[in-house]
């Protein structure tokens, strides 16, 4: 169904589900706070300048995308509780404009960390003469600081009159308005998404570059330890990249694409027989676009943090219950990987 002037689906939709957004909430909030977690007992225990610059990051990531969730997920679920009658929820329209600023500010928020989280990294291996002279934690909460309030100023213009937030399909939650008056707001969003996915994208090739020089170069006594720890740090970039990149870019592309060509302001009226199948496609396409950028909360501290050395770990006692192998196999696998030297991503 599509919604109508007052924000309620006009009929019956598969495709529209209140167990959709209730099974990310809670999956989100336990791995974000699983991940917050961990960061604060290993912030708080000793260690380099570099890791705890890193441990910042992943934290800020992980309370960034928490109250992303907070703050969207129960106004969600409350409209849809409602029979997906916005108005029920918001008679004065003020609930839309915070929606819509929530969902902008922490949205571009963790693109914006992550671009940050990747140049750190790419500095790192490629200049570490520099870095280990000017980055400190002191460095980290400045940069966090500032990517935190340019996101609130960013979200905050609309509200300023430099475009306008909106009602989206199926009328249970508002973003940026694709219309007439707020092209230019949802161009520029689109535009500042897709640069952060790009730099995180260099960055993150350049840093892979430097490993597998660094692995080219190291001699065979030291190969062995130092290439292991190298292919984890490969496995997690590219699984950063391949999450990022497949969560944000149907949603900023199809923004940008929007405020060149047909808007999506059609999805606020029900359609006319002859307009219905179309609209219902460009309307359902863009509410999955939404959730694949909305799934990116829940992937982030497992492909950041949870899984570093969680799947190294697990995968011999994975392939104990597979295949019964002896427990003498395992004990000694399990051990060559607890001795093995604990870096922070290169």
């Amino acid at each position: 169904p599509l919604p109508n002037a007052t924000g309620r689906a006009a009929e019956p939709c598969g495709a529209v589900s209140v167990a959709i957004p209730l099974a990310m909430m809670l999956a989100g909030m336990a791995g974000n706070a699983l991940a917050m977690l961990l960061v604060s007992r290993s912030y708080r225990a000793k260690g380099s300048r570099r890791k705890r610059s890193f441990l910042l990051c992943i934290g800020s990531l992980a309370l960034t995308d928490m109250l992303g969730q907070l703050l969207t997920s129960p106004i969600v679920i409350s409209v849809y509780l409602a029979d997906r009658a916005w108005d029920a929820v918001d008679p004065s329209g003020r609930l839309c404009a915070f929606f819509g600023f929530a969902m902008t500010a922490f949205g571009l928020c963790p693109l914006l960390i992550a671009s940050a989280m990747a140049a750190e990294r790419a500095l790192a291996t490629r200049a570490p003469h520099w870095y280990a002279t000017h980055m400190s934690p002191r460095v980290t909460r400045a940069a966090l600081l500032a990517i935190g309030a340019a996101a609130l100023a960013i979200a905050l213009l609309p509200l300023a009159g430099l475009g306008r937030y909106a009602l989206q399909w199926p009328g249970t939650w508002c973003f940026i308005s694709t219309g007439a008056g707020s092209a230019a707001f949802a161009a520029a969003f689109a535009a500042l998404g897709l640069l952060s996915l790009a730099v995180t994208v260099g960055c993150n090739l350049a840093t892979i570059g430097a490993l597998l020089a660094r692995c080219r170069a190291r001699t065979p006594r030291a190969g062995r330890p130092w290439g292991r720890i190298a292919t984890d740090t490969l496995l997690q970039l590219l699984g950063i990249m391949c999450v990022l990149s497949a969560c944000w870019a149907p949603l900023l592309v199809t923004m940008l694409r929007m405020t060149w060509g047909r808007s999506l302001e059609h999805c606020r009226a029900v359609p006319t027989p002859a307009q219905g199948n179309a609209r219902h496609r460009d309307c359902d396409f863009f509410l999955t676009a939404v959730r694949l950028a909305s799934l990116n909360q829940i992937l982030d501290p497992w492909v950041y943090l949870l899984l570093r050395r969680m799947l190294l770990q697990r995968c011999c006692q994975a392939a104990s219950a597979v295949s019964h192998c002896s427990n003498a196999t395992c004990s000694a696998r399990a051990t060559t990987l607890s001795q093995e030297p604990r870096r922070p991503a290169a």
